[in-house]
C-alpha cells in the first residue's frame, strides 16, 4: 500500500492542481486526492510538493480538520 501512496504522490508532482479542494476541512490552499481508503492532503504551490497528511478516509472530518490545523 505504501508504494501505491508514493506513486500517487509522484504522479501529482507534474500536475499539482489535479486534486480537489476541501473547504469543509480547511480554508488553506491545500488540495486533496483519494487513493483506496486514504486521503492525501498536499500543498500544490510548494516546490517540492509538500504532503501535509495521509490519513484513512474513515476518520471523522473533524479529526482531519484538527490534524490539518496542527500542521499550519
Amino acid at each position: 500500500m505504501s508504494g501505491d501512496i508514493v506513486a500517487r504522490i509522484e504522479a501529482l508532482v507534474p500536475f499539482p492542481n489535479r486534486g480537489h479542494k476541501r473547504p469543509d476541512l480547511t480554508s488553506r490552499t491545500l488540495r486533496f486526492t483519494v487513493l483506496h481508503d486514504y486521503l492525501i492532503a498536499y500543498a500544490p504551490e510548494e516546490r517540492p510538493l509538500w504532503v501535509v497528511a495521509v490519513t484513512h478516509g474513515r476518520r471523522s472530518p473533524r479529526v482531519m480538520a484538527a490534524i490539518l490545523r496542527g500542521r499550519e
